[in-house]
């Protein structure tokens, strides 16, 4: 049999890349592509794989690259957990663009056409390099918040560890996440309390304001931004973000009704070099209450967001070493919403700012 052409190489190279690698903590199998691609009767697994196999691969016909740029066009194939390929008309401007731009490559690669290359991947703020280690601080819950709960007690039967941090969505959120992109690395998370001093020096995510998480006070003490928190002595006082611009100071508070009901939460988000190990990065995550800081996460983690804020980011602020968001977080039925860093409204203050 004759070697397979370099195109049709490059093809199945590809097609194999989409299902393993484009939403890699989704794990997709060939069984469940074939399912998938295959509607309402599946397709057989070996057919996946003869598209898939570089030494001597199988054509897909065109309808069939068409089917798999609208599948990997848009994260909202994996809802509800079973793959599927959504109809065309469903997918929204940004989405279409997306299959597009795919079904071009693809059509490219099976045609041979020259100077086809996929787009550059956007860059993955939760991704780091094998090997390096990852911790998590969160701060720990205050003791007038743990005395009424058994389950914090370490003098209870029910005791559960996890019942004395502060902030536990955010924190169960983003490990998770960190874990499925970095299965090579050590990825831990404690309590500013319980920090070693070995992981002073590794990655470090802050969870968490300068009220109650120690590490993010003196992370900042040592850091020379124009955004500084403005706590809050007491649950009746709001706080804020206090910026420096034009040559005085703003401050950027959440919103609450009569009642006490939040409205609206502020989310910071930062990230720069770590002041104690210049080549390790420090990454803070913070809101004035608990959905702001679970906004700050979310943003950058959410199936629905965490593309097009990252390519946001990646636009906006490009090889800079540091950069941060002040961004607001609506509350509606008591739920923290996702922060859509895309949509100017949305954010309150950015640095560095941008050129004139």
């Amino acid at each position: 049999m004759s070697p397979a052409q370099p195109q049709w190489s490059a093809l199945a190279h590809r097609l194999r890349a989409l299902r393993e690698t484009q939403w890699p903590e989704a794990g997709i199998t060939q069984a469940q592509l074939a399912k998938a691609l295959g509607g309402t009767k599946s397709l057989s697994i070996s057919l996946i794989s003869s598209w898939e196999n570089t030494d001597k691969p199988v054509t897909p016909p065109t309808k069939r690259l068409d089917t798999y740029a609208t599948l990997f066009a848009t994260r909202r194939s994996l809802d509800g957990g079973t793959l599927r390929v959504l109809p065309v008309g469903q997918l929204t401007d940004e989405e279409r663009a997306r299959r597009e731009e795919l079904l071009d490559e693809l059509l490219g690669l099976r045609d041979g056409r020259e100077n086809v290359a996929p787009p550059a991947p956007v860059t993955d703020t939760w991704t780091f390099e094998q090997g390096q280690n990852i911790t998590i601080v969160c701060a720990r819950l205050p003791a007038k918040y743990r005395r009424h709960l058994s389950y914090a007690d370490p003098e209870s039967a029910d005791f559960v560890s996890l019942y004395t941090y502060a902030d536990p969505d955010a924190l169960i959120e983003l490990f998770g996440h960190i874990r499925s992109r970095n299965p090579d690395n050590n990825v831990k998370f404690c309590t500013s309390e319980e920090l070693e001093a070995d992981d002073y020096t590794s990655h470090l995510v802050l969870l968490g304001g300068v009220d109650w998480n120690s590490v993010t006070r003196d992370v900042f003490e040592r850091l020379e931004l124009p955004v500084d928190q403005v706590g809050r002595e007491d649950d009746a006082e709001h706080g804020g973000f206090r910026v420096q611009q034009d040559g005085g100071a703003r401050l950027f508070e959440p919103q609450l009704d009569g009642q006490g009901h939040l409205l609206e939460d502020v989310a910071h988000f930062y990230r720069g070099k770590s002041p104690f190990n210049q080549k390790r990065t420090v990454t803070v995550c913070n809101g004035m209450y608990g959905r702001g800081t679970f906004g700050a996460v979310r943003a950058l983690t959410d199936a629905r967001f965490r593309d097009r804020n990252s390519e946001y980011v990646q636009d906006r602020f490009g090889d800079v070493e540091s950069f941060s968001i002040i961004s607001r977080v609506p509350v509606v039925g008591g739920q923290g919403l996702t922060p859509d860093w895309t949509l100017e409204e949305n954010r309150l203050h950015e640095w560095p700012e941008a050129a004139a």
